[in-house]
């Protein structure tokens, strides 16, 4: 049995992965997909369980498959909703549901749900078919998508939860939550946690409850009153996300998080942001000054054009940038800089 490795040291089996990918032709990122290749090629030798392997082989292709799905919209922005599958179609929340995904696309976005009932049929259905993906997950008892997605091509059903949440994530460019159970707040906590740690880019989080409606406020008192006081969140946590009794109010908070910010990137260590428009150097200086606190010891932070590294990105060289030596550790205070950054 050959000792395989990543690097190139692996004499005929790399002759040979490099003789596949030439046959079947078309392969983007050949460095990549060798590494897969080997991969599968070294769990196949190390692990003799089945249920192991199947694991892994499911994963691929289900992740395959979003990239498939979601590829040829790259470019559109996208809010995942989530709330409550056994919401009722008489009920107001249904209602609001359905006026966030209508109104969300004549904003030009479009809506990631997970394609059951309830609040998720809602925001389908005003949003229509043809803004909508559905991303369900297969479950002991039966879930069928909702009426939305019959024959609709923008629909995938997982196997496994943690694909499923991934596609959530890795695809949305706002998150938007109704009030709702387990499901709801699971994408809650893990959302607000992935923010929190900087393992997904800083994006909105809004909480949505009917006017007067008392869901969000009563997790939020719980948020003050047991893990701020206990020392387990930060008060700048709280900058995580947003409350909006509207739908109106939602998307307000989701357009003006894009209104100057374009997209961020590290490079090198240090933090860029990508700005839709400049900011002028006066109110740069004020920036500058006020989150000197997020900057590491002896860090700088500055106006910049794109950088050398950037050049895999041709489409948004053009956009000016913030570079600095952000401390990677108070991504609620980045938070706080984006929102001053759209304010300026």
């Amino acid at each position: 049995m050959l000792d395989l490795h990543f690097t190139r040291t692996n004499g005929p089996v790399d002759e040979a992965i490099e003789q596949l990918m030439e046959l079947v032709g078309g392969v983007q990122r050949p460095e990549i997909v060798r590494e897969l290749i080997l991969a599968s090629l070294k769990a196949g030798q190390e692990d003799d369980r089945k249920a192991d392997l199947k694991l892994m082989n499911t994963s691929l292709k289900e992740m395959r498959f979003t990239s498939k799905v979601f590829g040829p919209y790259r470019e559109v922005k996208k809010v995942t909703v989530f709330g409550s599958a056994r919401t009722k179609p008489d009920e107001p929340m249904y209602a609001m549901a359905c006026d966030f995904g209508r109104k969300l696309v004549t904003a030009g976005y479009m809506v990631i749900t997970g394609g059951g009932p309830g609040i998720m049929q809602a925001v389908n259905e005003g949003a229509g078919p043809e803004h909508s993906f559905g991303v369900n997950i297969r479950l002991p008892f039966e879930q069928k998508p909702n009426p939305v997605f019959d024959g609709n091509p923008r629909y995938i059903i997982y196997k496994y939860f943690f694909n499923r949440k991934v596609a959530f994530l890795k695809e949305a460019h706002a998150l938007a939550l109704f009030p709702g159970g387990f499901g709801t707040l699971d994408e809650a906590m893990e959302a607000i946690t992935l923010i929190q740690t900087g393992k997904r880019y800083s994006l909105p989080l809004i909480l949505i409850d009917e006017p007067g409606g008392k869901y969000w406020s009563h997790c939020l008192a719980f948020f003050e009153n047991e893990l701020l006081k206990s020392g387990f969140i930060s008060e700048t946590d709280f900058n995580l996300f947003e409350c909006a009794d509207s739908t109106d109010a939602a998307i307000d908070k989701i357009n003006h998080f894009y209104y100057r910010y374009h997209s961020l990137r590290y490079v090198n260590g240090r933090l860029v942001i990508r700005l839709n428009s400049a900011i002028t150097p006066e109110k740069f200086r004020a920036l500058k000054k006020k989150y000197a606190d997020i900057v590491v010891p002896k860090g700088d932070m500055f106006l910049s054009g794109a950088l050398p590294e950037e050049s895999d990105e041709p489409e948004i060289a053009h956009l000016p940038r913030i570079v600095m030596d952000f401390n990677q550790g108070d991504f609620g205070r980045l938070r706080e800089l984006i929102d001053a950054i759209n304010d300026c």
